[in-house]
């Protein structure tokens, strides 16, 4: 028996990244995921989890548009019954100085990364409150709350805000058995950070994760695998006296005082 038997699940942006990771421990955990993305990779991803033995349903939605989520995620509750987890894990991170960022640009990290799980919570949660248990995990980040790089505004404003997010909602449903908790991982090791190298500098993208690697305490980035284990824990009735709490994975990257810390 996993931890996660029996459970529903509704995880965003699981076609790939931390999404991936998340559905995969999920799965080995005992969950049915019902994995949410835009992407037309999600079919391909759910395919590849159903090989593995894993119970999985496929939603291609947009996450910023609500009435196309309440359907889907309707759609999972009448399939299976109910909704037990969600994970709000899409997002988007765009990096573009202050004073070049277009008001599209911001308003699209406002759009995926705080609507997106405005819309998903409150389309799952009332098949919560209506069986008097649920577990709700936002993936948030280190960026914004914690540290920050140039480039990162809007990314940061937005994963700061759902810092706000997971502690106001987790007042308003503790009552009804209901935790929202949030984890905040660092440098992990997925296709929307590997893309953001290479866009950076795309003759030896390996040399830059290695220079990241180096400034961790751990000496290497996280794996969407890390990141799906604290959520399975968060998810579990492990994790049931635990709610409105951020969660950092990150290596021992926020930990030193100066680079002199992580220096061979």
């Amino acid at each position: 028996m996993g931890r996660l038997e029996d459970k529903v699940a509704v995880v965003t942006g699981a076609a790939m990244g931390n999404g991936w990771g998340i559905t995969k421990v999920f799965g080995r955990e005992g969950a049915h995921v019902a994995m949410l993305d835009v992407s037309d990779e999600v079919s391909g991803a759910a395919k590849e989890f159903e090989g593995q033995g894993y119970k999985v349903s496929v939603c291609k939605v947009d996450i910023t548009d609500f009435n196309a989520v309440k359907k889907a995620v309707d759609e999972v509750a009448r399939k299976l019954g109910k909704i037990d987890i969600l994970v709000n894990n899409a997002g988007i991170a765009k990096l573009v100085p202050f004073l070049e960022m277009t008001d599209e640009i911001r308003d699209l990290h406002f759009d995926v990364n705080i609507n997106g799980a405005w819309n998903c919570t409150k389309a799952a949660l009332p098949f919560m409150v209506e069986k008097n248990y649920g577990r709700i995990v936002n993936i948030s980040s280190v960026t914004g709350p914690i540290v920050t790089d140039t480039g990162q505004t809007a990314y940061a404003i937005t994963k700061s805000a759902l810092w706000g997010f997971t502690k106001a909602l987790a007042m308003e449903v503790v009552r009804n058995n209901i935790t929202v908790n949030a984890i905040c991982p660092g440098m992990i090791d997925t296709p929307m950070v590997r893309n953001g190298i290479a866009e950076f500098m795309p003759d030896d993208p390996q040399s830059v994760i290695d220079i990241l690697a180096s400034g961790i305490p751990m000496k290497k980035l996280g794996t969407p695998e890390d990141i799906g284990e604290m959520a399975a824990f968060l998810a579990s009735d492990a994790a049931g006296y635990i709610t409105g709490q951020p969660f950092v994975v990150d290596g021992g990257s926020t930990l030193p005082e100066s680079a002199l810390s992580v220096m061979d």
